[in-house]
């Protein structure tokens, strides 16, 4: 049989195929070409198109010829990019669009060739000049495939079908609050690489050390043993190793490293070599760990400033995807007095992540494990596995990364536990060197004025997150005043989310729902209440922006939009946003008692 490598395992091709891993790391870093751009596209509501074989981009052969279907004759959509905004009459669409992306390439001897996706929702197809490549599950994981033999001199059709359908056996499930943007809505791309390349590279501190960096890099080809050169030109550091039979070479570097931090977001020049190839990239080096109630960014405490965020577009709205997109929005979160972001509820996209590690920004990267799911079926729970190894894959040289998250709001049941037990291990397996955590919402009433949170899950989890929406879906804001805390498990707390809704502009009394002064007061007494909160490191409030959700469908507030944004989708402040604004500069001044 023969075999694909992925990163950490070797598996069957058949099996790669259905479940492509990320195969090269460092896209930015790489030769590529751009096939981003505009794609003609046919909408397939009644799934016609495996049956007539669109990916085989038919052409009548004669005037008689009967072809059902035309990619020249279809419209286009751009890519990157969802459907849903594209097209007014696409935006409730749930099914599958075809697209087709014609190239022309020039090979190159002694080069293989992948076509790379940075994500299509949910489930996709892959055809190239009418040859299956694969195929891949998750709206917001990348995947690549090989086309080097596949590939023609001159004239290439890419066909691709994407199907946003939600499946009661998906990660998602069935139900979500955020729009299922359908589409490929993130870059595509050709990678060159030599026929021996550097597939992927682990270059970051020990964990528990802030001077000894342990490494790895691992080689994908033919000649698997060969001299890797690791160097990071700043810090007068290179050495070289030799990997082994497996293409494989780890390695240890010690040296006087600037850590990284929000204030002083330091990333370093790393040239890794091999070969007749040279892959670089930025890397910061920190360490992250909890003791006791206290996160320890470098072995000092700190407390997350944070605040909530989805991959919505900004203004325009949509799925949001450019490096602009990404500027404007964590832009917002350090007007915010932010050190920290909730990158919810799926893995953003890598120019999130590599803004944040530039400007200095803690971050919580989950996966779409969400409220209910089928937890009794191991193909849900393979689904839910690959897309937290892709997600890891593709950011464990990001320092900004600093929690791996399991899920949102998930039911407490025993099959739950299981199951999201089992990703910890996996999260573990992967990543020793980052901490665990999960956004928890059960708690008992254990007295008139006090809640437990006592959610099982704790015991596998190195940090704790709460969601909590006391004065929005039970109780009134003032009630937080007399509210007080326990928690079952001696471990930090973040407080994940809490917040409540007003369209921006919509204005009345403190009492009055939907109105800013309604969202402020309930922003005032929260924060009030949090202080006073056991085991508090962090909070990340709900949310930076409002964003468009199917479940929100009030006429003249919400209009399908969730409005709990501090900001609106236009980019206008709301009166919590700058209650929360001094709230954060506080704690940044030593103005607490508690932090």
């Amino acid at each position: 049989m023969k075999f694909c490598w992925i990163p950490l395992l070797l598996v069957s091709c058949a099996a790669a195929a259905m479940t492509p891993s990320r195969l090269i790391a460092n896209i930015p870093g790489r030769t590529t070409v751009s096939l981003d751009g505009a794609w003609h596209a046919i909408v397939d509501p009644f799934e016609n198109g495996q049956p007539r074989g669109f990916f085989h981009d038919d052409k009548p052969k004669d005037k008689s010829d009967l072809v059902e279907y035309s990619f020249d004759a279809s419209p286009v959509l751009n890519v990157p990019g969802d459907w849903n905004t594209q097209r007014e009459a696409l935006m409730f669409y749930e099914g599958p669009v075809w697209y087709r992306r014609e190239f022309s390439y020039h090979k190159h001897e002694g080069t293989r060739v992948f076509v790379y996706f940075g994500a299509a929702n949910y489930r996709t197809a892959v055809y190239l000049n009418g040859e299956k490549l694969g195929e891949h599950e998750g709206g917001f994981t990348p995947f690549d495939f090989e086309v080097t033999s596949t590939l023609r001199e001159g004239g290439n059709s890419l066909i691709v079908e994407v199907n946003n359908t939600r499946r009661p056996d998906g990660v998602p499930g069935m139900r979500f609050d955020w729009w299922s943007y359908g589409g490929i809505t993130r870059d595509v791309e050709l990678v060159e690489v030599p026929e021996t390349f550097i597939q992927d590279y682990w270059v970051q501190l020990a964990r528990g050390s802030q001077n000894e960096i342990s490494g790895w890099v691992q080689l994908n080809g033919a000649q698997a043993r060969q001299k890797v050169t690791v160097e990071i030109p700043e810090a007068h550091v290179r050495e070289t190793f030799n990997s082994d039979t497996n293409g494989r070479a780890s390695f240890r570097l010690t040296g006087r490293w600037e850590l990284w931090s929000p204030e002083h977001p330091k990333l370093y020049d790393v040239v890794l070599t091999s070969g007749g190839e040279t892959v670089r990239d930025q890397i910061g080096f920190r360490t992250i760990e909890a003791q006791g109630t206290k996160i320890l960014l470098n072995g000092k405490p700190i407390f997350l400033r944070g605040i909530s965020m989805h991959e919505e577009a900004p203004f325009r709205e949509g799925r949001a995807f450019s490096a602009e997109d990404a500027q404007t929005l964590l832009g917002w979160v350090k007007e915010l007095g932010c050190n920290f972001v909730r990158f919810a509820h799926y893995p953003h996209n890598e120019n999130e992540i590599r803004l944040a590690d530039r400007m200095g920004l803690l971050v919580w990267s989950e996966i779409p494990v969400y409220w209910d799911l089928d937890w009794r079926n191991p193909a849900t729970l393979a689904t839910a596995q690959a897309q937290l190894r892709d997600m890891i894959a593709r950011d464990h040289n990001r320092a900004a990364v600093v929690l791996w998250s399991l899920s949102n709001e998930t039911p407490v049941k025993a099959e739950r536990l299981t199951f999201l037990t089992q990703l910890a291990q996996d999260a573990r397996e992967m990543d020793s060197t980052r901490l665990i955590t999960s956004a928890l919402n059960h708690v008992d009433n254990t007295a008139p004025d006090e809640r437990t949170l006592s959610d099982p899950l704790g015991e596998v989890l190195d940090v704790l997150g709460l969601n909590e929406y006391l004065g929005w879906y039970g109780g009134r804001p003032e009630d937080a005043d007399k509210l007080q805390w326990k928690l079952t498990w001696n471990k930090p707390l973040i407080v994940s989310e809490f917040g409540g809704g007003a369209p921006y502009g919509r204005h009345g009394d403190t009492d009055e729902r939907w109105t800013e002064e309604y969202q402020d007061n309930l922003f005032q007494h929260q924060l009030d209440m949090v202080e006073r909160m056991p085991n508090l490191a962090g909070l990340s409030p709900w949310v930076l922006m409002d964003f468009r959700s199917p479940l929100r469908m009030l006429p003249g507030v919400q209009d399908y939009h969730n409005r709990k944004g501090v900001i609106s989708n236009r980019g206008q402040r709301k009166m919590a946003f700058y209650t929360l604004q001094r709230f954060y500069r506080k704690i940044a001044e030593g103005g607490t008692q508690n932090h």
